[in-house]
């Protein structure tokens, strides 16, 4: 029997990194902690658990950085993707999915794969032998978290990451809001009815404001700073930093026609759909560190949650990552003990799609080494490529913070027939991509073979 490699962690990096691995044809142990050792974000022992939102964000893979990565984990045969398509819901031009089936599926075809043993035990250590990845995520355990430390020299990084609301469809009042995705956005009627929107005239927004600035919010635990990832910034530090930039932020009333009233909205609350059935909808935007008895009490300020049932209310909660350009090499090795990778959010990626990317990216890398092979990253100007460079070398070490795909990682594209939009820019931006990464895929097979 060959040896096996072993990944630990069950989220969408390590859950990625092991189907990758294992239809090289690698034997893969998967550890994961859950249900026997808890976090207090997750709620079940399954694997890839959508803990934030139920988003993979955009899914034009013609003009979006993160649309593309959609195309190119489709294109490598990724089961986070695949299964995310099998359970998508109606979400205008993004990819929502129906979290709880789809974390059930990942989970069934982990469990399924002759080639993959689930081992559900927390590991602790960093192991001097065998080949390893570590896709523990931004909730590593405060055990292995500590190994790590002692093993690099450096004290983690942190940010804080936080948890938008989920209400009950039944308890919004749709007298007052409507259905509608922004500028109508989606494919079929289900797309474009995947949002609901609440409006807010300007003393309703007013109000709304000195509401969520004069709320209890939860302390900081000793030694804990406000690092806030800037794409995921609690709502009422959005309302700190001026009274307009919810209103230009996820509250922009633009793109949107309220059927109720002829004035249009100073402001709106957008809900996008949760789960399959549609009786739950999400707060899109409205992370937030307010205790929860403030939270009930200022969201039903909203028009149209009055009375609303909250399934789930928001919460906060620090996020740890590597300094990954001075601690990895271009494998996702680390550089001091190369037996071991790292891959998904941990390394300083931020999304369930760029941490799913990760993992497969490291079980494909460490699958072609443990046969004997060198497997070449894919090249910069590929979204995935993008990203490792970001994280492997591309970043600044001494302000590095985790980072969304996009196209600003990304080589500059050369203009032909001089100035483009920035539209055209971004399809120039994806072709090259695709055809770059095409070419990766089959020099990758051909090596293989």
């Amino acid at each position: 029997m060959s040896e096996a490699l072993h990944i630990v962690g069950g989220g969408m990096a390590g859950a990625e990194a092991a189907f990758q691995a294992a239809e090289a044809g690698v034997d893969v142990i998967l550890h994961e902690m859950r249900p026997k050792v808890g976090t207090f974000a997750h709620r079940t022992g399954k694997l890839a658990e959508m803990v934030c939102s139920n988003s993979f964000r955009s899914d034009d893979d013609a003009r979006n950085a993160v649309g593309l990565l959609h195309w190119e984990m489709r294109a490598a045969g990724g089961l986070i993707m695949a299964m995310a398509d099998a359970h998508a819901l109606p979400a205008g031009g993004a990819l929502a999915v129906d979290r709880e089936p789809f974390s059930a599926a990942v989970t069934a075809r982990i469990r399924a794969h002759p080639r993959i043993t689930l081992v559900q035990a927390e590991v602790t250590v960093l192991p001097d032998r065998g080949h390893w990845i570590f896709a523990t995520g931004p909730l590593t355990s405060p055990a292995l978290a500590a190994a790590i430390r002692a093993e690099t020299g450096e004290e983690a990084l942190a940010f804080f990451d936080a948890i938008a609301p989920i209400v009950h469809a039944e308890s919004i009042d749709m007298s007052v809001a409507w259905r509608q995705s922004r500028y109508d956005k989606g494919a079929t009627e289900d797309d474009r009815t995947a949002y609901i929107n609440c409006p807010l005239d300007r003393a309703q927004y007013e109000a709304f404001v000195d509401a969520l600035l004069a709320a209890e919010k939860t302390p900081f635990r000793e030694g804990e700073t406000a690092g806030y990832f800037e794409g995921c910034l609690p709502v009422e530090v959005m309302a700190e930093r001026g009274r307009d930039t919810l209103r230009f932020g996820p509250m922009k009333p633009v793109g949107l026609t309220n059927p109720h009233r002829a004035e249009k909205p100073y402001a709106v609350v957008q809900l996008r759909r949760d789960n399959a059935l549609g009786t739950l909808y999400n707060m899109v935007g409205f992370q937030t560190k307010m205790k929860h008895g403030a939270q009930a009490r200022v969201f039903r300020m909203i028009p149209g949650l009055e009375q609303a049932a909250f399934a789930r209310l928001g919460g906060i909660h620090r996020n740890t990552f590597l300094n990954a350009p001075r601690l990895l090499d271009g494998q996702m090795r680390l550089k001091r003990r190369p037996n071991i990778r790292f891959a998904g959010q941990i390394t300083g990626v931020e999304g369930y799609v760029e941490s799913a990317a990760m993992g497969l990216l490291a079980g494909r890398l460490a699958a072609a080494e443990l046969q004997g092979r060198t497997l070449a990253p894919p090249p910069p100007e590929t979204a995935m490529g993008a990203l490792l460079a970001h994280i492997t070398g591309g970043a600044e070490a001494a302000t590095f913070q985790p980072m969304n795909v996009n196209f600003g990682l990304f080589p500059p594209v050369e203009a032909r027939g001089g100035r483009r939009g920035r539209a055209d820019r971004y399809l120039a931006y994806t072709e090259r991509a695709k055809a770059a990464f095409r070419a990766w895929l089959g020099q990758a097979a051909r090596d293989a073979a």
